[in-house]
């Protein structure tokens, strides 16, 4: 009886042993939800390489300067002058035309390609004031044609090129760095007295000054003359790049400097 009564125990742990492994088979259904996650996490990793490799040639073609002014001259210039760094944009640019469209935004002049700038400039009726005993008006010949004044440049480019066999690009930011004066006198009132004090200069309206005296000096230069406006413009940018005292943006900061001194 006793053995008897011992078998149907064994059976019936013999029968439940396929019942004990629920542990097992609750552990079964986990494996497959971390390879899930494992899954879903290899696939993000997956896609953001290639994007950081896609990005990177971008970056790479823009810091090697494969935009080209006009598709001949790089932006590949040197500026000297710490005060004008900020103010010379030399962003890459084919064709430096803006159309102005931050005109109305604070300092959105220092957003402008400087060979933009230096056609802005261009675009004058003349100097409107006695220069060498003369008044000098073009008659608006280039006011508001921004295309000619760019053709002008460029044209003005290629003769600096093939005088010096340097990048024009760099021989006008040179120039633009000697012909921009640092001090300059101000008028102020003392009552009904009025004097003329010296004043430091800020690096935007240096750069302003030497503009606009490049610029003028090319229509001086051009006016009852048979150069053209773009061979002036080449021999001032080349004489200013030097520092010689022929050019006329080199006089006026000389000038400019020289009231500055006696005024103090």
């Amino acid at each position: 009886m006793i053995a008897m009564a011992d078998v149907p125990k064994q059976e019936a742990k013999a029968e439940g042993v396929p019942s004990n492994p629920a542990p097992e088979e609750q552990a079964s259904p986990q494996q497959p939800e971390q390879t899930s996650a494992e899954a879903k996490k290899a696939p993000r990793k997956r896609v953001a390489k290639p994007k950081a490799s896609a990005d990177a040639p971008a970056v790479q073609s823009q810091s090697t300067g494969g935009v080209m002014l006009f598709n001949k001259y790089g932006y590949d210039v040197e500026v000297r002058d710490l005060s004008l760094k900020n103010y010379i944009n030399l962003t890459p640019v084919i064709y430096p035309e803006t159309f102005r469209r931050e005109s109305q935004k604070r300092l959105s002049k220092a957003r402008i390609n400087i060979v933009e700038r230096l056609a802005n400039d261009m675009m004058r009726g003349g100097t409107g004031g006695k220069i060498g005993g003369k008044v000098i008006r073009t008659k608006g010949r280039l006011q508001g044609k921004k295309t000619t004044a760019i053709s002008i440049i460029e044209e003005a480019f290629g003769a600096v090129q093939q005088q010096t066999g340097k990048n024009p690009v760099q021989v006008l930011v040179y120039a633009l760095e000697n012909s921009a004066p640092i001090e300059d006198t101000t008028r102020v009132r003392y009552g009904g007295i009025i004097s003329n004090i010296p004043v430091d200069i800020s690096a935007s309206r240096r750069l302003d000054i030497a503009l606009r005296n490049i610029s003028m000096a090319a229509m001086i230069g051009a006016f009852n003359n048979k150069r053209s406006v773009a061979d002036t413009l080449a021999n001032e940018l080349i004489l200013a790049a030097k520092n010689d005292v022929n050019s006329y943006a080199i006089k006026r900061k000389n000038e400019i400097e020289r009231m500055a001194r006696s005024a103090k």
